[in-house]
């Protein structure tokens, strides 16, 4: 048997486009000599298609599109796609083949953690299901998965155990699941011990692309009943991954340095945002430090240079190398490249608040009006010529409030909220490396970071120290009271789980930020903004 896993890139409502899109890939499959065709969870409404599943009309073109689909098929096709009974919505795979739909199966196991909610709207199956699927000369007992039904050991259930005692020859899980750091890692161990258990093949087909805050990798895999490995998707990339049962090659397991997975993960994210939401150009303030150049380069390698436009805004207190290295950066990207300057700007406002103000110690509100100011200057050019503002914020300092509302804050889309200042590093140099010359200033990376609202300003945080611990909090979920008797410093500890705490607000009205690691700032944390809870002062 000849299976084709389409790890294709679906975009959420286009349902017409992405039946387009399906066929597309389906009859590729045919040519290059398939028997069966793989397509992702969802794959005809994307996924997370959210509350668009409580509208009718929704449902009614997904159910028309499917079949619309199977009346087309020739050689069987598995396909995810919502399903309406009695009055239930169900996450469903539905097989098609010779021009019907001829079985279905309802996902088990519905995820409600992290960024998923999906029993807000399905509605759990009661049963595995085995459905035998007929070939020209043969038939094949394909055993059905949707995504978290490969996640059983966390339901304390055995799901391909009862697939395998109905008879199922193979197993296929259709998926859509989102990248991080480590997944493709976690998915082949636990394929691999699923394949231990039952001795049988398994097919896992994953969805590629971004939608909103969330990137999909594909990185689609196949194994033999004996443990190896016969095929992988790219990552980040639409293909197909064809393998033949009757005569595997076993591969090993393609990897790539954490860096450049990384990377590519944003460059989709940033692609597949503009692509899907109709933007074609993006505006970003270019202060000469690091995250703006970081971002830069990211949104370069998304959309071209000839749609990226960098601002550089200097005020009284911007030093001459960092214009000097932001002006390189234009240079070395290939970037349109402006300067608009902000002191008289600024010198209004302190006219106009002076009698306000009234002789107070200057001090974070004029400084945040320096940023305010960029920040209005970057929105107008964006309503201007239709640009969408990029923030350059990295994960510490929206962790730390280290970031002003309605300055550097602005934007539709927030590129590197889900970085470390750690990574923000690791990710420059990589860049570097990778492009064999200092594509990003080499003092960009060297510097001190600094906002530059001050004489002689640093940022107020020892990064090497800082970015580690917040990491540990928010990614790793670990407690205050764990890193201290880790051997972190208490008052250190205290102060980061603080400004943690009372920062919420400000993070609930940033731009939707693109998620790489287990727990980013955005839908799959949910902190309310009122909150005395500090468990350093608990038992």
């Amino acid at each position: 048997m000849k299976v084709s896993l389409c790890q294709i890139n679906p975009t959420v409502g286009a349902i017409e486009r992405n039946m387009d899109l399906i066929m597309k890939w389906y009859q590729k499959a045919v040519a290059a000599g398939a028997e069966l065709t793989v397509f992702p969870e969802l794959v005809l409404v994307g996924y997370p298609p959210q509350d668009l599943l409580l509208r009718r009309r929704f449902l009614d073109k997904a159910e028309m599109a499917l079949k619309s689909i199977a009346e087309k098929t020739t050689i069987p096709m598995i396909i995810g796609n919502p399903m309406r009974e009695n009055g239930e919505l169900y996450n469903c795979a539905f097989v098609c083949g010779h021009g019907e739909i001829t079985g279905h199966y309802k996902k088990r196991l519905l995820p409600t953690y992290d960024v998923f909610d999906e029993d807000r709207y399905f509605t759990s199956g009661d049963s595995t299901e085995v459905i035998e699927v007929k070939f020209e000369n043969k038939s094949v007992k394909i055993g059905m998965q949707i995504c978290e039904d490969l996640w059983d050991e966390d339901y304390a259930c055995n799901l391909v155990k009862s697939l395998k005692e109905k008879g199922a020859e193979c197993i296929v899980n259709i998926s859509a699941s989102p990248y991080r750091v480590g997944r493709l890692a976690d998915r082949s161990k636990l394929i691999a011990s699923k394949v231990a258990e039952t001795a049988l093949p398994f097919f896992y087909c994953n969805m590629v692309g971004a939608q909103d805050e969330l990137i999909f990798d594909g990185q689609s895999l196949a194994y033999d009943g004996k443990r190896n490995l016969i095929g992988q998707g790219p990552a980040f990339e639409e293909d197909i991954v064809l393998v033949d049962l009757e005569n595997p090659v076993p591969i090993k397991l393609k990897t790539v340095q954490r860096e450049q997975k990384i990377y590519h993960a944003l460059v989709l994210g940033v692609r597949d945002y503009f692509r899907k939401t109709g933007y074609k150009k993006a505006v970003l303030g270019l202060s000469g430090g690091i995250d703006s150049s970081l971002t830069g380069c990211i949104a370069v390698d998304a959309l071209g240079p000839n749609n990226v436009h960098g601002v550089s805004m200097p005020s009284r207190y911007s030093s001459d190398h960092s214009r000097d290295d932001a002006k390189t950066l234009a240079k070395n990207l290939g970037i349109d490249y402006r300067t608009i300057s902000i002191e008289s700007i600024i010198g209004e406002f302190d006219e106009s608040l002076q009698e306000s103000f009234n002789g107070s110690e200057t001090g974070v509100a004029e400084e945040n009006i320096q940023a305010r100011v960029r920040g209005s200057l970057l929105m107008a050019l964006s309503n201007k010529f239709n640009w969408l503002v990029l923030s350059t914020g990295n994960k510490t300092e929206l962790a730390m409030g280290y970031c002003t509302l309605y300055g550097d804050m602005n934007g539709g889309l927030s590129v590197i909220s889900d970085l470390s200042k750690t990574d923000v590093y690791a990710l420059s140099r990589w860049v570097n490396k990778e492009a064999g010359s200092e594509r990003i200033p080499i003092n960009s990376i060297e510097k001190p970071p600094s906002a530059e609202l001050r004489p002689n300003q640093v940022d107020p945080f020892d990064y090497d120290v800082v970015s580690p611990l917040v990491s540990a909090l928010i990614e790793d979920e670990k407690s205050p009271i764990e890193l201290i008797a880790e051997g972190a410093d208490p008052e250190l500890i205290k102060d980061i789980s603080r400004r943690i705490r009372i920062n919420e607000y400000k993070r609930r009205q940033a731009a939707p930020g693109l998620r790489v690691t287990s727990k980013a700032f955005g839908i799959g944390r949910r902190v309310p903004i009122v909150n005395q809870f500090d468990e350093l002062n608990h038992d």
